[in-house]
């Protein structure tokens, strides 16, 4: 079952949808899934739909909601040089930065503890290409309230930058999954390397490597590079793991 909301941000307000599962009332363990670059659309329905009937309460916000009302975005054309589709995705990514995802995952946490069909003590979050990256970076950020992470061909997650996720694990307390795309120079080798040790150095219980033969994007089942048996393995072991840290 799929809602549209409306989440209070310390900057306006925010679109928003929640799926619960089809049977009972609940409550149910929370999970916020953040979405990939290619913005909302029925694939990530299709998502929050699947982890609900797992059995969680799941809060999708669109982190480009600053942007205002936008029309469908072909990611396809934009990366290969259509004009309109190229500004629209300009538009949306300008909109939104590593200060004002961490706003909006603030936001999401504290209108699920609003909400009585949804147990808010222990919160998962998952995310795809630049949602992984977002999704690690809540752990450090709020980690008395992440307790898992889900990171899918998310990219960026160690680099030398400043505000690079990696750098927050001794604040992060949560249990980690992180599946790094192939041939993906977003998250290569040597980064997957260098997050793992963060992690490990930090006394974290975390998973991270990259899926041979996972192509960056492989989850959604309208990317180009979506891979059945992937993104399987992906719904197996990302419900693996809320299942035995939220449940």
């Amino acid at each position: 079952m799929k809602t549209d909301v409306t989440i209070p941000m310390a900057d306006g307000a925010a679109r928003a949808f929640a799926f619960t599962p089809n049977v009972g009332d609940g409550p149910w363990p929370a999970a916020i899934l953040v979405m990939d670059a290619p913005a909302i659309r029925p694939a990530m329905f299709e998502m929050g739909e699947r982890l609900a009937q797992a059995g969680y309460f799941v809060v999708l916000p669109d982190m480009f909601w600053r942007a205002g009302p936008y029309p469908p975005l072909d990611i396809v054309k934009a990366r290969a040089g259509d004009p309109e589709m190229g500004a629209l995705f300009a538009k949306l990514r300008g909109s939104t930065d590593v200060t004002k995802q961490m706003i909006d995952i603030e936001g999401c946490l504290d209108w699920i503890a609003t909400q009585p069909q949804a147990k808010a003590g222990k919160v998962g979050i998952t995310g795809y290409c630049m949602g992984g990256g977002i999704a690690l970076r809540a752990a450090g950020t709020f980690p008395g309230q992440i307790a898992a992470v889900g990171s899918f061909h998310g990219g960026g997650m160690a680099t030398d930058a400043e505000d690079s996720p990696h750098k927050l694990a001794p604040k992060m307390k949560a249990k980690i999954l992180v599946a790094g795309a192939d041939e993906d120079r977003s998250f290569d080798e040597a980064q997957c390397e260098r997050l793992a040790g963060a992690l490990k150095e930090a006394g974290l219980d975390a998973d991270v490597s990259i899926w041979k033969g996972a192509k960056h994007g492989w989850v959604p089942t309208d990317m180009p590079v979506y891979n059945r048996d992937a993104a399987e393995r992906h719904w197996v072991e990302l419900i693996a793991l809320f299942d035995g840290t939220l449940t």
